[in-house]
């Protein structure tokens, strides 16, 4: 152990050394040095002059007056190349506009002769070009350092519509100030969905007026934590104006042990009667045959559209242990012998028939994650009739093929979040963090994040109903913000890439180089990662 420690601790110091602190001496720094994910195209204009910015700039926004981009553009600006003074006529004139030709989300970013030039398909394309412009700044250290930027021309568009990072706030409380932390650093690498996961066995996390017992389970308010209803518009508010969508996460009808504990009479007989300590007791479901069950989401669904603007509410729908609690009461009986089912699994349709109900009624449309009827390879079909207005999320390891041609032959919109590539929780190397509540989970290192092809190599036809990607951060282990962005990076940065370059335009030996420059911006602003000092070839 001793051995293997200080080797380790030599590895990161070498790493540091000749990683991160490379400037003297270096003569091979590029407009691609520290771009993630990699863009379309990318063009060093060697016929055109650098910018200078020595003098300041003159910014030229056809978006709206005081736009989220502007103020942007000029933090970027002040960040890296530090207070300048303002001139009368500045050398270099920055253009901000939108042009609805381009695509929504693409950009085209042209540098050079006295002009910087970021137009975008829409705002949220204006954004995604300067957090280009960023990375050109960061990764060209020597042209930077002089106050200047080489002339470049970049296009670039995303290859998934949805980018998203999942946080579990159910299991880990994560204050909103800490939650915007993480906002800042995705919308850096053209994330534009945040899923947070606030309703568990272990907490309920969002305030519901309507029902306040749910957030005052045995006075646990000060202990536990929550979002408030402005805490939720506050942070809204604060990712829409870096064009990030929040999607609420209420997991039902298991992961329930949190709401039970408020109303033990609407799980099913026997379950009922369980001691339900909340973050102890697991395994429990909402009884799919009570009225009562609906009428109470119903409201709570109300109120949770009212408070996210986005389109989605997911539902979660896994990890229903069916067989312990629905079946054996008298109510479920009678409901299987009214439909004709054979098995309480099917009772699942009934369930979301009547919460999608109230989903469609708050104008909604409804995310579960994909389960078949197995949890390991072979499965044949879903577990239950998902319709077709659901979009699923596949995630089980070694089911993600099954769940791409079910979801093409059934018409549901697919995200991809396979648990061998995306899910942020597992450990990135054999014996790293974490090192409490670890079931056993498999190694997802980053090269193997980085492999990830989110079309699975099929035929455009195929997956075409792949809608984006998803990497998720479960918080049973997640204590914190510092272990939350320690597990995301770097393999939140492979993930990104994936999700948004084009496979073309992918290769791991480029994505190595590129990586360190980010890291060590990340490290400077104090953003806890995880050095993988087992990708630098030491020899």
């Amino acid at each position: 152990m001793i051995m293997t420690a200080t080797r380790r601790l030599v590895i990161f110091l070498l790493t540091a050394i000749t990683v991160f602190f490379p400037v003297v001496g270096r003569t091979d720094y590029s407009p691609q040095s520290a771009l993630i994910p990699m863009p379309e195209s990318v063009v060093a204009v060697s016929s055109s002059d650098p910018l200078d910015f020595s003098r300041g700039v003159r910014v030229v926004s056809h978006l709206p007056a005081g736009s989220d981009e502007e103020k942007t553009l000029m933090e970027i600006i002040g960040n890296r190349f530090g207070k300048m003074e303002a001139a009368a006529s500045p050398l270099t004139t920055a253009m901000l506009a939108v042009d609805s030709s381009l695509p929504a989300e693409g950009y085209r970013l042209r540098a050079g002769d006295g002009v910087l030039d970021i137009t975008g398909g829409s705002p949220a394309g204006v954004f995604y070009g300067l957090m280009t412009l960023d990375q050109l700044l960061l990764g060209d250290v020597p042209t930077t350092a002089s106050g200047r930027m080489a002339a470049v021309e970049i296009n670039d568009a995303p290859r998934y519509p949805r980018r998203a990072l999942m946080l579990d706030p159910a299991r880990h409380f994560l204050p909103v100030d800490d939650v915007k932390r993480y906002i800042d650093r995705m919308a850096r690498y053209k994330y534009n969905v945040l899923q947070l996961h606030l309703t568990d066995d272990e907490g309920w996390r969002i305030e519901i007026k309507s029902h306040p017992e749910l957030t005052d389970l045995g006075n646990r308010k000060s202990d536990s934590g929550y979002y408030s209803a402005d805490d939720i518009r506050s942070i809204v508010d604060y990712a829409a104006g870096r064009h990030i969508e929040i999607v609420p996460e209420l997991d039902i009808p298991g992961h329930t042990v949190a709401f039970l504990s408020a109303h033990p009479e609407l799980g099913c007989t026997p379950a009922d009667t369980v001691d339900k300590k909340v973050g102890d007791t697991h395994g429990l479901m909402l009884c799919a045959s009570s009225p009562e069950v609906y009428r109470i989401y119903d409201d709570i669904i109300g109120e949770v559209a009212e408070m996210f603007p986005s389109e989605y509410i997911h539902l979660g729908g896994d990890e229903s242990v069916i067989e312990k609690n629905w079946g054996h009461c008298r109510r479920d009986s009678v409901l299987m012998a009214e439909k004709g089912y054979d098995s309480p699994a099917q009772l699942m349709n009934v369930f979301f028939g009547e919460i999608l109900k109230s989903v469609r009624k708050s104008g909604k449309k409804a995310i579960l994650w994909c389960e078949l009827d197995n949890i390991y390879p072979p499965a044949n079909d879903y577990l239950f009739d998902y319709p077709d207005d659901v979009t699923l999320v596949t995630w089980r390891y070694g089911l993600t093929p099954k769940c791409i041609e079910l979801t093409r032959v059934h018409g549901n919109n697919l995200i991809m979040a396979p648990g061998e590539y995306a899910y942020l929780d597992y450990p990135q190397l054999k014996g790293d963090l974490p090192e409490w509540n670890n079931w056993g989970m498999p190694v997802t290192t980053l090269q193997r994040s980085y492999e990830f092809d989110p079309g699975y190599g099929l035929a455009a036809d195929e997956q075409a109903h792949i809608t984006g990607v998803m990497a998720t951060l479960w918080g049973e282990a997640i204590a914190d913000i510092n272990r939350a962005t320690y597990m995301t990076y770097p393999r939140g940065l492979a993930i990104a890439e994936a999700a948004w370059s084009q496979p073309e335009r992918r290769s791991w030996d480029s994505f190595k180089e590129r990586l360190w420059p980010n890291l060590y911006d990340m490290m400077r602003s104090g953003v806890s990662v995880r050095v993988p000092f087992e990708i630098v070839d030491l020899q």
